[in-house]
This record gives C-alpha cells, structure tokens and sequence, in this order.
C-alpha cells in the first residue's frame, strides 16, 4: 500500500467516526425545526421529505453550513487566522432562531470538546487564537477536517451526508416513516447532496444567503410547539 492510499484510509476512517450518529454531538436530539414541519403537516410522508431535504440543501440551513464548511476548511488549510475568523463569526450569527442557534453551537462545542480528546490537532489551537466566540458545527467539523489533512471534498460531502442522514432519522420517528422509506428518502437525495457540495466549494463568504424560509419558520414556531421530542 502507498503512503497516500494509506493517508486516504486514515481520513476515511476519522470521517466515519467524526460524523457517524454515536459521535457525542448529541446530533440525535435535534430535528432543525422538521418536528414542527410535521405537526403542521408540510412534511407527511417520503416525497414531501425529500422535497424539504432538497429545499434546505440548495437554499436553506444545510446548503449554507456547506458553505461556511468550504471557507473555513480553506482558511485553516492556508492557515489564514483573518478569514477563519470571518467564517467562524458569520457562521455564528447567521442562525434565524434561538433554537437554530443553539443547534450550532452546541454541536459545535461538543465535537470540539471530543476532538481534543481523542483526535489532537494544532487546527483547534489556531481557531481558538482567531476566533473567541462560540464555534458553530460546520466550522469545528471543518477545521478538524484540515487540521488532520482529510481532502476538502470527501469531507464537505460526509458533512453534508451526515446532515441529511440526521433529518431523515427524525423523519422515521416523526412522520412516522418506515425504515425502508426512511433508506429510499436517503438514496433520492444523493445528486442534491452532490450539488450542494459543489456549490458550496464554488461560493465565497461575501454571498452566503438562505431562502428557505418556511424551515426558518418552522425553527422559530418549534421554540412554542406544545408537545415535542426534539430540541429544535
């Protein structure tokens, strides 16, 4: 085996772990506003899923998490402390809800916590000396992804996977679907998340945007649902 078939595998290995659903994030617990989607009856079966999925994807909260995945992947790998700081601010504040937010974050904290236990790396000392605020998912993930020299696109695709997987798992539980639906939701998002990471690696900082906007909805009218199963 050569030394870069070897280095592959190494980073595939950390990619399985760092974003497999038993990596303590607590990814489980959060539904990114979907569970108020269902109540309200805008997500009630397979094709609905997918069109929501497809919708965040290329307008919504997980198309600009590929984006703010992007910039600062790139900033840690050109070990530009300016522009990961820019990408970890605006990652920080650009949440439509409390709720949302909190999402973030919290996995944010989490996977940076169980990195520097486990998986070492300088990259975590660096954010830490641009950034002193509180570091969003997409950005830790990101930098660890750097930092241990795993290529920009597997790792922004197995973000981005990792993401979709999350949601369609609440959608089992929520709509309810069955697991074969749930697998079906999986496969028929496969090009979208193709094309969300090849428009997240293509777009700059300065235009990330979301028009998703009943999902931002959702997030903000979840903070009030009456009965709920998930954080968000």
């Amino acid at each position: 085996m050569s030394a870069a078939s070897a280095g592959d595998d190494v980073g595939l290995l950390r990619l399985l772990t760092w974003l497999s659903p038993s990596f303590p994030v607590g990814a489980f617990s959060y539904s990114h506003g979907l569970e108020w989607s269902v109540e309200t009856g805008d997500v009630a079966d397979r094709a609905a899923l997918v069109h929501w999925l497809e919708t965040l994807l290329a307008h919504g909260g997980l198309g600009s998490d590929g984006v703010v995945f992007a910039r600062a992947y790139d900033a840690m790998a050109d070990g530009d402390a300016r522009a990961l700081r820019e990408a970890a601010e605006l990652a920080a504040a650009f949440q439509p809800s409390r709720e949302r937010r909190l999402e973030t974050l919290n996995q944010g904290a989490a996977f940076v916590t169980a990195i520097r236990a486990a998986f070492p790396t300088a990259a975590l000392d660096l954010l830490a000396r641009a950034w002193d605020g509180p570091v969003a998912y997409p950005v830790a993930v990101a930098v660890a992804c750097a930092g241990h020299g795993v290529a920009r696109r597997p790792a922004l695709t197995a973000f981005l996977h990792a993401g979709v997987a999350n949601l369609v798992s609440a959608a089992v539980r929520l709509v309810p679907l069955g697991q074969t639906d749930g697998l079906r939701a999986l496969a028929s998002l496969e090009p979208a998340i193709g094309l969300a990471a090849i428009k997240a690696e293509a777009t700059p900082l300065a235009r990330l945007s979301g028009a998703a906007l009943r999902s931002d909805i959702a997030s903000m009218r979840h903070e009030t649902q009456r009965t709920r199963l998930f954080r968000t």
